[in-house]
């Protein structure tokens, strides 16, 4: 945070300075761009071959083929949902919410795509639909699904209030993955990573760049869909804070179950072929 700016006196050209226009880290235009309408139209007659119910303040798996979609609804009342993605086959490669942040913006929508982590970067999954897309920017800088937030966790929580809290998002995710692959949870727990928040409403203070959070503008039956680029595992927890209107990690919030839906289509999307490990060779130089 920076509060007060009266250490060192500003330099005679300190608002030259400022008024230096920004770049673009990543230019995307020469990123590839998936052909959306035919993602779309290969939702036409697909069958429903899973879904999984998301208890409030827990955490639950699930698998999503290459090819087929999966679905994030809203069914009961306003809920935030905290979502890790690795590849079915490699627990290593992972959601990267960084760099999806870095090509995307902090906020992601119809059209993006969930990157996967370095050496692997290519897209786990594409955001193909979105009822929450009206939203846009507020007045005050929020939007719904974040890649800025890292996750509620029992580590934070204990450094911030002094006690322990065994339903904060990190931990639901823990005790998910171990469940799904019957390993211990400490073996896992490094596997666990920084989120999508999906439906949650967030942004940065303008004065002093402080992540926030509002209330959720979700509602029930809305959803946020995915299409897999590779055999995905998935989890996600539905957050101990509800709505997130209030807090994180709490109890007294009220929270609600979220639904996970997995689609086979009939066909992939006309010209879609799963995307290969990324072709940089690795010499670093040498």
């Amino acid at each position: 945070m920076k509060l007060a700016r009266d250490q060192v006196s500003e330099p005679f050209d300190a608002e030259a300075r400022r008024k230096i226009a920004p770049v673009i880290c990543y230019p995307v235009e020469t990123l590839p761009r998936p052909d959306l309408a035919a993602y779309q139209a290969a939702r036409e007659g697909w069958d429903k071959i899973d879904e999984v119910i998301v208890p409030p303040r827990d955490a639950r798996c699930f698998n999503v083929p290459a090819g087929c979609f999966f679905r994030i609804v809203s069914i009961e009342g306003p809920q935030v949902g905290d979502l890790n993605l690795w590849s079915a086959n490699d627990l290593d490669e992972r959601f990267f919410s960084g760099k999806t942040r870095a090509l995307n913006g902090t906020h992601v929508s119809t059209g993006d795509q969930l990157w996967s982590s370095l050496p692997y970067l290519r897209p786990m999954a594409t955001i193909t639909h979105d009822t929450l897309d009206w939203y846009g920017f507020d007045e005050f800088g929020g939007s719904v699904h974040d890649v800025i937030g890292t996750r509620c966790d029992p580590y934070t929580h204990r450094l911030l209030s002094g006690h322990d809290y065994h339903h904060c998002c990190h931990s639901n995710l823990t005790r998910a993955l171990a469940h799904r692959l019957g390993r211990p949870k400490d073996e896992v727990e490094p596997a666990v990573h920084d989120v999508l928040n999906v439906f949650m409403c967030t942004g940065f203070t303008r004065d002093t760049g402080q992540y926030f959070m509002k209330a959720s503008p979700v509602r029930p039956g809305d959803h946020l869909e995915f299409f897999a680029e590779i055999d995905l595992l998935g989890a996600l927890s539905a957050c101990p804070g509800g709505d997130c209107s209030a807090e994180h990690s709490s109890d007294l919030a009220v929270c609600h179950p979220l639904l996970v839906e997995v689609y086979r289509p009939k066909a992939p999307p006309q010209g879609w072929t799963s995307p290969a490990r990324n072709a940089y060779g690795r010499q670093h130089g040498e």
